[in-house]
C-alpha cells in the first residue's frame, strides 16, 4: 500500500530562477514568484516544509501598475503615536524604494508565520539589471502571462 509522501527539509533540492520585471503587472508577477518561493510548482510540495526555490528579480523599478494605481494606491505606515500615520503613493514609493512594491506584494501571498519568513528570504530583489547571483546560473522563470 502506498502512503502519502512527505518531503523532508534535508532532501529538498533548490534551484535558482531569474525574472525580469520590466513592464510586467505587479500582482501577476508577484503571484508567480510566490508560487515558486512556496514550492507549489514541484511534485514534492509539502505545506509544512519549505520546498521552494530561490528567485532573483531584476529591473524591479520598471514594474507596471495598471489603471491609476501610481497616484491612487497608497502604502501606509503608522508609528503608534497620535498623528503618526504616514502615507505614500505607489508612484512615490517606486521612486524612493523601487523594490518595496514587489516585496510587499509577494510577502502578502506567503504564509504569515516563521515558514513564510524563511520563504521570503529566498527572494532577491534588485532595482537595476545587475545582480551578484550569476554564479548560481539562474534559469528563466516560466510565467503564465
Amino acid at each position: 500500500m502506498q502512503g502519502t509522501y512527505s518531503a523532508k527539509p534535508a532532501e529538498v533540492v533548490r534551484s535558482w530562477y531569474i525574472v525580469d520585471a520590466t513592464n510586467k503587472p505587479l500582482g501577476r508577477i508577484a503571484s508567480d514568484i510566490a508560487r515558486v518561493l512556496r514550492g507549489k510548482h514541484k511534485t514534492i510540495y509539502t505545506p509544512h516544509v519549505d520546498t521552494g526555490d530561490f528567485v532573483v528579480v531584476v529591473n524591479a523599478d520598471k514594474i507596471a501598475l495598471t489603471g491609476e494605481k501610481l497616484t491612487n494606491k497608497f502604502y501606509y505606515n503608522f508609528s503608534g503615536h497620535p498623528g503618526g500615520l504616514r502615507q505614500r503613493s505607489a508612484g512615490d514609493m517606486l521612486k524612493h524604494k523601487p523594490t518595496y512594491l514587489l516585496e510587499k506584494a509577494v510577502r502578502g501571498m506567503l504564509p504569515k508565520n516563521s515558514l513564510g519568513k524563511q520563504m521570503a528570504r529566498k527572494l532577491k530583489l534588485y532595482a537595476g539589471d545587475v545582480h551578484p547571483h550569476a554564479a548560481q546560473q539562474p534559469k528563466s522563470l516560466p510565467t503564465k502571462f
